[in-house]
């Protein structure tokens, strides 16, 4: 996906994973923005990504003053 399809391009940490890389992308996560929306078990429960992942995540969102969500953010999907 890149902007001449009228995709975001990611901005996802470098050292993430493919398999990471991949399920988030799979699930429409591009930018790191859309993961301050789901809580860090969310994305545990997804296959191929792990703690290094939500680490390095957790790391960038931080920088930019942000975070995962927290339970009590949740919404109804």
């Amino acid at each position: 996906m890149n902007a001449e399809q009228g995709q975001p391009e990611s901005d996802l940490p470098a050292g993430i994973g493919n398999p990471a890389r991949r399920a988030l992308a799979a699930t429409g996560y591009l930018r790191l923005e859309q993961l301050t929306a789901v809580t860090e078990a969310e994305l545990l429960a997804m296959h191929g990504v792990g703690t290094k992942a939500i680490s390095l995540i957790r790391q960038a969102l931080a920088e930019r003053g942000q975070a995962f969500a927290t339970a009590s953010d949740e919404k109804s999907v």
